[in-house]
This record gives C-alpha cells, structure tokens and sequence, in this order.
C-alpha cells in the first residue's frame, strides 16, 4: 500500500501541488498538514502516515525535505520506517532505489542538505532584520497613535484623566494609552 505525505510550511501556503504528485504516483491515503519543518517534533501527521505503515508499505513523499530538516531527524525517519518494514519513496528523487543500503545512504545524505539550507535559511533572514534596524527599520505592528497623538494622551493622562476615557476619545484601546505611561 502507499501512504502519503504533504506538508508546507505555513497557513500562507498551498498543498495542493504535493497533493497532485502524490495521486498520480498511486498515493490514495495522504496525511497532509501545514506546520514549520523547523522544529521536528510538530508534525502530528507525519507520525500517524508512519504509524500507518505496515510490512511492504511505502511511505511516498513528494520532496525529501517536506519530511525532514536535518540529517538526525531523515535518519530516524528511515530507522522507524525500516523497521515497520516498509520502504520510502521520493517523488523529486526517481532515481533513487531507497530500499537499498546506497538508496537510503544518499536519502540521509539529501537530509543533510536539507539541514544545511535551513540553517543558511535562518542566517540569512537574521542578517537582514540586524541589516534592516541598523537602517532603522522598526519590527513589529505601526502605532495606532502618531507620535503628536501619543503627546497628547500623555499629557490627557499627567492631567488626571483615566486611560478609558483618553482611549474612547482617540478611537483606540485603554490598554493602548496605559502602555504609554511605561515608555516615559
């Protein structure tokens, strides 16, 4: 029997792809999800797809790397799946025999590119948020009040007025203007 798996990243994203490749190789029962592939242990469906496995089956994924992120976790995939003697294929991968000991060493090896792209992957993205606040891009969502507003509402405040009624008069939340009074 084969069992499928799809993942993409986040909610943002489509399986529909995945799932296209996975139904013209055969693949009938799929386990799908949206979930990080950074953080190995959040992929509730990728462990049922295994779980599901029995003797002969094989577990068809479309790209190795919507499995998994780093070597360890592509080995253990391949260990667990081995020992519900079933087999992995790849889609993207056709030549790739991994029932054999050459098949699975390259699939481990696939797995550690994949490792490595993700950590160049975060680099990157850390580089240009610390490139982007030296420019003086600020993160994070645009006030709800201008800076002038912010003046005002403090003043509204030192001059005795609750945060409820300063924020009813400017169109926004109290908690909004309480938080004011920790940023003096």
């Amino acid at each position: 029997m084969l069992i499928g798996y799809a993942r993409v990243s986040t909610t943002g994203q489509n399986l529909d792809r995945q799932i296209a490749a996975l139904r013209a190789a055969g693949v009938e029962t799929i386990y799908s999800e949206k979930a990080s592939g950074k953080a190995v242990g959040g992929r509730p469906q990728l462990e049922k797809a295994i779980d599901a496995l029995g003797t002969d089956d094989v577990l068809v994924v479309a790209e190795w790397d919507r499995a998994t992120r780093s070597m360890m976790d592509g080995i253990q995939i391949m260990l667990r799946i081995a020992r519900r003697g079933s087999a992995i294929r790849v889609l993207d991968k056709p030549h790739l025999d991994l029932t054999t000991p050459i098949g699975r060493g390259f699939l481990a090896f696939l797995s550690a590119l994949a490792e490595d792209e993700r950590e160049r992957i975060v680099a990157r993205a850390a580089d240009g948020r610390k490139a982007a606040r030296g420019k003086g891009v600020k993160f994070g969502p645009k006030p709800k009040l201008t800076a002038h507003q912010q003046a005002k509402a403090l003043e509204r405040r030192a001059a005795g007025e609750s945060c409820r009624e300063i924020g009813r008069d400017m169109g926004v939340s109290h908690s909004t203007i309480a938080r004011l009074r920790c940023q003096v």
